[in-house]
């Protein structure tokens, strides 16, 4: 029985405290990602995008505590940080290309797509504890997915007005 409770109470490199802080960050930044898709009614919002992060910074938590350990392994098992952000990348591109649908000319989800495979670098991001950059992507990514919307959208109308007019 006191192997199970070890095995439950067991020290992690980093304070408990920054593992809680970093998890919810990944989850409230992505999460401010997912609302605006949420807010535009795409098929991957707010939940979607939160757990993409989550899940990111969680794979980058995992690897800090396995190298943090590295010592109780053998010289035969070899350690590639690398190797968890082509994995996370790799899956989340898979999770957001099926939200691309292309149906009567037209592609759709490409913007939701692209937001979670970024929310998986923003979960990576703050895994590894890199909050600055973590939050300018998000602030950038909003940026685009709003403001460059808007000015897309009044380009094509002014173009439609113009092409009406002759």
């Amino acid at each position: 029985m006191d192997s199970l409770f070890n095995d439950f109470a067991s020290d992690t490199s980093l304070d408990t405290s920054v593992i809680i802080v970093r998890l919810l960050g990944a989850a409230l930044v992505c999460g401010v990602i997912g609302f605006e898709r949420e807010s535009r009614a795409r098929p991957a919002g707010l939940r979607t995008h939160m757990m993409v992060g989550l899940a990111s910074a969680l794979y980058c938590l995992i690897m800090l505590e396995t190298l943090a350990d590295a010592g109780d392994y053998s010289d035969r098992v070899a350690m590639d940080p690398i190797r968890l952000i082509e994995a996370v990348t790799s899956g989340v591109a898979f999770l957001a290309a099926g939200m691309i649908v292309f149906t009567q000319g037209k592609v759709h989800g490409l913007t939701t797509g692209t937001s979670l495979w970024l929310c998986a670098a923003i979960g990576l991001a703050i895994g590894f504890g890199m909050w600055v950059m973590a939050a300018m992507t998000a602030a950038l990514a909003l940026i685009i997915i709003r403001v460059v919307k808007g000015m897309e959208d009044g380009a094509r109308k002014r173009l439609t007005d113009h092409a009406e007019d002759e």
